[in-house]
């Protein structure tokens, strides 16, 4: 018996650890844009933007894009565009943001769940850790009082179409070349957002302070166009449940982004949130050591 390569695996990992530090980033400059722009409006112009950007790279890879590619990649887009949205609806009528971070974090613990559905049933560890993690975003994001109500309904059912569209990306990056894929996804969530921002009226000031600008074309280029590439291209060579586990990490960052982006203090609920998501990951990376010294014995007989 040969013993697996996890090259792959490792590679994709840092890709994630990559990506989740992108996003965490894109949590600051989105929350400078949305101090002058509606949020709908925002998000529409920052998706679309994006998805163009990647669009002039990959315009070989769009136009050689089959029938078949076009109708996956704009259904893993309609899942995503339509999660977006009920992240910003639950996040406008939010009274505790961090109730909102807790239940929009879930999505990514859902993932093994939605996987089964699919047919592919997750590591034993996974199921071990995955409560440990729970308890990590819970003690990362809980420090208020917990209710439920149209915001928080709002959040729970955007958490289960980031987990549903978590896992449908897993499958179409294997199948749809991935600057294709990341934009016309990008797309879908640009125009869409645009759409509804119309149908509900918000305000359109596109003429903000200058560096609002500034804070706009990172959000664009960093967090967006950059960010949801790489998060794909690990999402092509590992499990949709491994990168899964790893994009946890992703509040851990913005936790500590903000406190020194805001001057905040961490208090010590969240360092232990940041330890216990830690932990998980760590129990989950840890490989076989029994099978590995069953198989070194039988080398050495």
């Amino acid at each position: 018996m040969r013993i697996k390569n996890h090259r792959p695996y490792l590679t994709a990992d840092l890709l994630l650890i990559v990506a989740t530090v992108l996003a965490a980033f894109g949590w600051m400059f989105s929350k400078e844009v949305l101090t002058h722009w509606a949020p709908l409006l925002f998000i529409g112009i920052r998706f679309i933007l994006a998805a163009v950007i990647l669009g002039i790279f990959g315009t070989r890879q769009l136009l050689a894009l089959t029938k078949e590619n076009w109708t996956t990649a704009l259904v893993v887009g309609v899942f995503f565009s339509i999660a977006i949205v009920f992240w910003v609806y639950g996040l406008h009528y939010a009274e505790h943001i961090g109730v909102g971070a807790f239940l929009t974090s879930l999505g990514v613990i859902l993932v093994p769940v939605v996987q089964l559905f699919f047919g592919e049933r997750s590591d034993r560890k996974v199921w071990f850790t995955l409560p440990i993690a729970i308890a990590g975003l819970a003690a990362l994001s809980l420090e208020s009082s917990f209710g439920f109500n149209l915001a928080e309904s709002a959040f729970l059912t955007s958490a289960l179409l980031f987990a549903i569209y978590f896992s449908l990306n897993s499958r179409a990056a294997i199948k749809v070349p991935l600057v294709a894929l990341t934009s016309v996804q990008l797309l879908c969530v640009g125009v869409i957002s645009l759409l509804l921002s119309l149908v509900v009226q918000e305000p359109w000031d596109l003429t903000p302070p200058v560096e609002t600008w500034y804070w706009l074309l990172a959000s664009v280029l960093i967090a967006t166009s950059l960010r949801f590439f790489i998060q794909t291209s690990a999402q092509r060579i590992t499990t949709a449940t491994r990168a899964a586990l790893m994009m946890t990490l992703e509040p851990v960052w913005a936790a500590i982004i903000a406190s020194f982006w805001f001057d905040e203090r961490m208090s010590e609920l969240k360092i232990l949130g940041c330890t216990l998501i830690f932990l998980a990951l760590v129990i989950s990376r840890i490989p076989n050591w029994s099978w590995m010294l069953k198989t070194v014995g039988r080398n050495n007989r």
